[in-house]
């Protein structure tokens, strides 16, 4: 991939695209093509052929998603399940009929079975039953990898899937009603601070384990792998390390400065009891995460303290 080279971003409004878009520039790569929703509606098998015929991309990162936490996954699993897979099926096609060099997909570590041995290796894919809450969202990133693997068999596609853990940060999506962990409390934390409320409401039980990649760092990696042409295997893309949602909480709490109680509601679901993915084969490829948890939390923080007006939310 040259920084002339044509590289387009699929969703680059969203939390990764958007950080892609930014490290791309940073690194000097001046051909770069995005498109909003109202100029290019990814649902639309004629526009989508008609964009890749017209523009014809070298790279393209498949950012696209309809992503959301476990309130929207149970709330609209017909609209994740559709969206998501119109997405892929039209972009991932088209990139083969118009003879994209590269295409990197991204997946998401909710792919694995609920009750998955832990830390998840990319082989255990399809060895188990799904996490109910977000099984419709999985089946269609799924169904994304498994189309990237067989393009590449029949066809001879560069076509590689990343899998990246729970992330946060710039760009992210602060509504309380569909995002995902992390901002939400984040959020309410804060607004619990700036109103003096006595105790924040928090979901679940507070027992689960979760790991938490900063999306800087996320933006690195697809990056990293978007330059090793031919390479085909799916990758976990984390930081090998997790913690629970109850300690996620008093760390966000300290960062925000908020004084009073967390009472969680054990009525609320949990989701999956652990995720934590094993990084052991991008780590042999060469590639690390490089911010700790608590200091992306307080980038975030500042973030979405700037940029109030203009959040998600």
């Amino acid at each position: 991939m040259e920084k002339n080279s044509k590289i387009y971003i699929a969703g680059h409004k969203g939390l990764v695209g958007s950080n892609i878009l930014r490290q791309l520039k940073k690194e000097g790569y001046s051909n770069l093509i995005v498109k909003t929703r109202a100029e290019l509606e990814l649902l639309d098998q004629s526009v989508v052929a008609a964009f890749f015929e017209a523009e014809k991309p070298e790279y393209v990162f498949l950012a696209a998603a309809k992503v959301g936490g476990i309130q929207a996954n149970v709330t609209y699993k017909a609209q994740f399940l559709f969206e998501n897979l119109s997405v892929q099926i039209n972009v991932i096609h088209q990139a083969y009929l118009h003879g994209v060099k590269k295409l990197l997909f991204l997946g998401s570590s909710c792919i694995y079975p609920r009750n998955c041995p832990q830390p998840m290796k990319e082989e255990y894919l399809l060895t188990g039953e799904l996490e109910s809450t977000n099984d419709a969202y999985a089946i269609a990133k799924i169904s994304g990898i498994k189309m990237c693997e067989v393009y590449h068999e029949q066809y001879a596609c560069d076509f590689t899937s990343v899998m990246p853990t729970n992330l946060y940060g710039p760009n992210d999506n602060f509504d309380l009603a569909s995002s995902h962990v992390l901002p939400a409390m984040l959020r309410k934390f804060h607004e619990a601070k700036n109103s003096g409320s006595a105790a924040v409401e928090l979901w679940g039980t507070g027992t689960p384990m979760r790991e938490f990649l900063h999306v800087d760092d996320m933006a690195d990696a697809c990056i990293f792998m978007m330059k090793k042409a031919g390479y085909q295997e799916m990758v976990n893309i984390g930081t090998g390390t997790d913690i629970t949602i109850k300690d996620l909480a008093l760390l966000i709490q300290e960062v925000v400065g908020f004084k009073g109680t967390l009472n969680f509601d054990p009525t609320k679901p949990d989701g999956t009891p652990k995720k934590l993915l094993d990084v052991s084969r991008l780590d042999k490829e060469g590639w690390k995460a490089k911010i700790s948890l608590k200091e992306g939390i307080e980038r975030t923080y500042q973030w979405f303290l700037n940029n109030q007006d203009n959040i998600r939310k």
